[in-house]
């Protein structure tokens, strides 16, 4: 196949991918059409026990996992192509244009690159959802020399690292009483679990906004039956490597004893990888080849790299066209050309690594 018809066909399977409604836990048309997609273009393809579309190519050595998730957040966007060769839709940047990436750019090796390595593209299920299902599947499946996690980064950007999260349900119950009475009622000892929780984060930040503790109220609700007053609380924690989520959990259930029922969720680490890995380095020399300049990037949001870091101490970075700042908005949209320039810088890039890893013990 040659340049220009992987090209088309690559923009073919991102418009098709897009056009595909699913919302987490609802992925498997878009499952299907993936792995029928990398069948036809020189993969063995399927859909496995988390409902991942995976597809491999190469037979070499050393195994390069391109993890990538499929799902998307509600919010349905009318898929269309614009007249700038812009791509609209739910899914184009967060993160379907990341996945296609790396399955047209793997599609595009050539022989000898393929005998070098074993190329294993896995579009993931239920990253948007707390379980993220299909990378803990992935880390429990796989063994990779490097990764590569499928987020919007810019063509020329190098994701290293995502802060981790903790979720906090709090609840507080107390018996009714007449407003003109001495106490606190349920809203106001959430209301103070709320200002020890932003306390509490203020005093752990570090510097930047990489090294921050950010804390959100989710959703916060009172109310009565006459009887019983009940308020509950769901605040959000983005937390820095320095701040883990078992530190966290300890030194709030300590603060707020005593005030408000606590429920901890969603425990995710934070993770940073170095910037002159041996897939940094690749990367670095397909961007400057293709004309553009490196750019490192930190992101305060997580990822499915949190999930597979702890499992995978290989090479990591996360790579894929698109501006992550339209990432669940109303506006999400792909430029075409930015995306046909990832895929080519992401082809050289694959080509290099595998030559590097096949010096590697």
């Amino acid at each position: 196949m040659n340049n220009a018809d992987l090209r088309q066909q690559a923009r073919e399977l991102i418009v098709r991918a897009t056009s595909i409604p699913s919302l987490s836990g609802q992925e498997r048309e878009v499952a299907t059409y993936l792995s029928g997609w990398m069948s036809a273009h020189g993969f063995t393809a399927s859909i496995d026990a988390a409902g991942n579309a995976v597809g491999e190519r190469g037979s070499g050595p050393k195994t390069v996992v391109l993890l990538g998730h499929i799902d998307t957040v509600p919010g349905e966007i009318p898929v269309r192509v614009d007249e700038n060769d812009v791509l609209h839709g739910r899914g184009s940047v967060d993160a379907k244009g990341s996945f296609c990436t790396f399955v047209a750019a793997v599609a595009g090796l050539d022989d000898a690159t393929v005998a070098r390595a074993r190329f294993v593209c896995i579009g993931a299920t239920e990253e948007e959802a707390p379980s993220s299902r299909g990378a803990h599947h992935a880390a429990h499946t796989y063994q990779p020399d490097a990764v590569l996690i499928g987020e919007p980064s810019g063509w020329e950007g190098l994701t290293l690292g995502y802060k981790g999260r903790l979720v906090l349900h709090a609840s507080v119950t107390k018996d009714n009483f007449h407003t003109a009475g001495e106490g606190t009622s349920a809203g106001d000892d959430l209301t103070e679990s709320w200002f020890r929780v932003r306390a509490w984060a203020q005093e752990q930040s570090g510097e930047g906004i990489f090294g921050a503790v950010q804390a959100t109220v989710q959703s916060i609700e009172s109310g009565t039956d006459g009887l019983t007053q009940t308020a509950r609380g769901v605040f959000g924690l983005r937390l820095p490597p320095h701040v883990s989520p078992q530190q966290a959990r300890a030194e709030l259930s300590e603060r707020l004893y005593g005030l408000a029922t606590l429920d901890f969720r969603g425990d995710e680490v934070a993770v940073r990888h170095p910037r002159d890995s041996v897939l940094a380095r690749v990367l670095r020399v397909a961007i400057r080849q293709a004309g553009g300049t490196p750019v490192f990037k930190l992101k305060t949001g997580t990822s499915d790299m949190n999930v597979v870091a702890p499992h995978w101490n290989v090479p990591t970075l996360a790579y894929g066209p698109g501006d992550s700042r339209l990432d669940h908005t109303p506006e999400e949209r792909l430029s075409l050309s930015e995306y046909d320039q990832a895929v080519a810088v992401l082809q050289d890039a694959l080509t290099r690594l595998a030559l590097s890893l096949e010096g590697t013990s």
